[in-house]
């Protein structure tokens, strides 16, 4: 089957032999030319994927990836991740913030703003900018897609302004500052609380009225609130159907100032469409599917380097817990073992996805994980269910043994109760439907029946959130993918209290174990390697979700012209570097 699947993805994506084409000379190789300033360079987005927030505070159902890299270049993070090596740090020199001075046992971190940075109307960034954001999330703090429980903004006791550019923040305690900074100062960023706040109402009042202006998608381009930046860009505009333009900011102060006249983001309703565009010239910077990876050399016949976008990330099915009928059968830890035992992983990675994934192990970076808890295993599944009260009925098993005891199905499953089970998954990409239909097969032989539905990324992000078990919205969904590029993508220190903690935001499983709360506790305090370590095994050990293959981002085709690329591993933008060059001649 997958022999024929790729031999069908070949004959219908050939490359049709014509190059990219625009106003900027492309007769150049991968290095070499002559610098050359203006130009619109344009990138494509991911399949089935638009822009819809703003505001750089995140809602639950807005957290695609996307939405963050473009609010990053209108309104500048303190912090910042950065490739340096093989590793990640957070002096990135895109960051608005010099380095976190810690003090006082690590229970005390000072933050002094580069100097000469202003908003787009001429005011200076302060430090009062940062803390007006500070105040938004600390009074507003169950409408942040941020918040976790006992941390960011719980665990600063005061925020304290020394000066303009410099603040300091009390913590509730000591921290290992190489997490705090990665995971909590992160999040930092000011905002213009001169042009955003000018009446000086109260933080609710206020946050409430932002939030209304983030909900009106269709206003991102004209409201005057988001006019007012610090990045290096500003909107020219964008569209409801998810096509966003952007602009330099000519006010703008950081050493970093854009080379291109234009920055284009257009959105594309699957893979194919945007393959179709990128080989007739339409995106300067596009992808390729995975299928195609085996014809590199054509597209660079065609004037792109390809250069595959690994990402610092983790990819999984969600289960979520509260479900009233798929719940009682998701939290049985014999189940859950079952299914993680029918997911071929490294078939799907070598067939499915042609090499341009590679199995997850865990909830951490697969170089941290030291085995594979549950490797594919048709037969270990199969005993497993049959060993706790499931018979084949028809093909499809059905609880013969209802109860809590050994032996027995388990806490709230039926007697005759069927196994099966409904997926939620983003619509777009070839690789994704056909690695869900891989699944699907896997599952069926083995008597677990999987009904899958495809929606669009942001129906699917929007549906598939936290929820108690008494809302209407957690009868919604059973099992989710949000995953063609990866799941979930790490901030630099890749701990867990963002997704497997008890109430974490992107919790949205609604997964709770008092052991996993701890054992990240420890990964926040301390910076023993042993820490990180001991949450990654336990979680794979638990299976709070289904681990699958965790593809590259992208393959990414980008024109030979178009230089100044760094495709960040945690998918942060910097279009501001992006240049094209000519063949010979002097710049301009």
């Amino acid at each position: 089957m997958g022999r024929i699947l790729a031999a069908v993805l070949l004959g219908t994506l050939a490359p049709a032999g014509c190059g990219p084409r625009g106003n900027v000379v492309t007769e150049v190789g991968a290095t070499g030319g002559t610098p050359v300033r203006g130009g619109t360079a344009t990138m494509a987005l991911p399949p089935a994927s638009t822009p819809n927030w703003i505001f750089p505070i995140g809602a639950p159902g807005f957290l695609a990836t996307y939405n963050s890299a473009l609010q990053s270049l209108l309104f500048l993070r303190l912090f910042t991740p950065a490739q340096k090596g093989g590793a990640l740090t957070m002096e990135s020199p895109h960051n608005l913030a010099e380095a976190p001075r810690y003090s006082d046992g690590n229970k005390t971190v000072s933050i002094t703003l580069k100097k000469g940075y202003a908003w787009s109307d001429g005011k200076p960034v302060t430090a009062r900018d940062v803390k007006f954001w500070f105040t938004l999330i600390k009074h507003n703090k169950e409408d942040w897609a941020g918040y976790s429980p006992k941390l960011m903004p719980d665990d600063v006791k005061a925020f304290e302004i020394v000066d303009a550019r410099t603040f300091r923040l009390r913590l509730d305690r000591a921290y290992n500052p190489a997490w705090f900074t990665a995971n909590e100062l992160e999040n930092f960023v000011a905002l213009p609380e001169h042009a955003w706040n000018p009446r000086h109402e109260g933080p609710k009042k206020a946050f409430a009225r932002l939030m209304h202006h983030a909900r009106q998608f269709s206003e991102f381009g004209t409201d005057p609130l988001w006019k007012t930046v610090n990045g290096p860009w500003t909107i020219e505009k964008w569209s409801t159907s998810g096509q966003v333009s952007l602009v330099p900011n000519k006010k703008y102060r950081g050493p970093d100032t854009p080379h291109l006249d234009r920055v284009v983001f257009k959105p594309f309703t699957t893979a194919d469409s945007e393959f179709n565009v990128l080989r007739a010239g339409g995106v300067d910077y596009g992808y390729i599917p995975p299928s195609v990876m085996a014809q590199a050399s054509k597209f660079r016949e065609m004037g792109y380097r390809i250069d595959p976008w690994e990402g610092w990330a983790v990819t999984y099915i969600v289960l979520n817990f509260h479900h009233p009928t798929a719940g009682p059968l998701l939290r049985q830890a014999y189940l859950r073992q079952a299914l993680q035992h029918l997911i071929d992983q490294k078939a799907i990675s070598e067939v499915v996805w042609h090499g341009s994934a590679t199995p997850t192990l865990g909830p951490v970076p697969a170089a941290l994980m030291d085995h594979n808890p549950f490797p594919y295993d048709p037969k270990k599944a199969r005993a497993l269910l049959t060993a706790h009260g499931w018979s084949d009925h028809g093909g499809t098993l059905r609880c013969t043994r209802p109860g809590r005891a050994a032996g027995e199905c388990g806490a709230g499953v039926k007697h005759g109760q069927e196994l099966r089970l409904s997926l939620l998954s983003q619509s777009g990409s070839t690789e994704t439907s056909n690695t869900m239909q891989a699944v699907k097969s896997d599952f069926d032989k083995a008597g677990v029946a999987l009904d899958i539905r495809q929606q669009p990324l942001n129906t699917v992000l929007g549906t598939t959130v936290p929820c108690k078990e008494t809302e209407p919205a957690c009868a919604q969904w059973q099992l989710g993918f949000f995953g063609t590029q990866g799941s979930w993508y790490f901030p630099a220190d890749p701990s867990g209290e963002q997704i497997f903690a008890t109430d974490a935001p992107s919790n949205m499983g609604n997964w709770s174990s008092p052991k996993t709360d701890r054992l990240i506790r420890d990964t926040e305090y301390s910076d023993d390697p042993a820490a990180m370590r001991d949450y990654g095994r336990e979680v794979a050990r638990q299976l709070p979700v289904l681990w699958t293959p965790n593809p590259a981002y992208q393959v990414s085709a980008i024109r030979n012209d178009l230089r100044g690329v760094d495709q960040n591993p945690t998918l942060t933008l910097a279009p501001q570097d992006w240049y094209f060059v000519k063949k010979g001649g002097a710049g301009k």
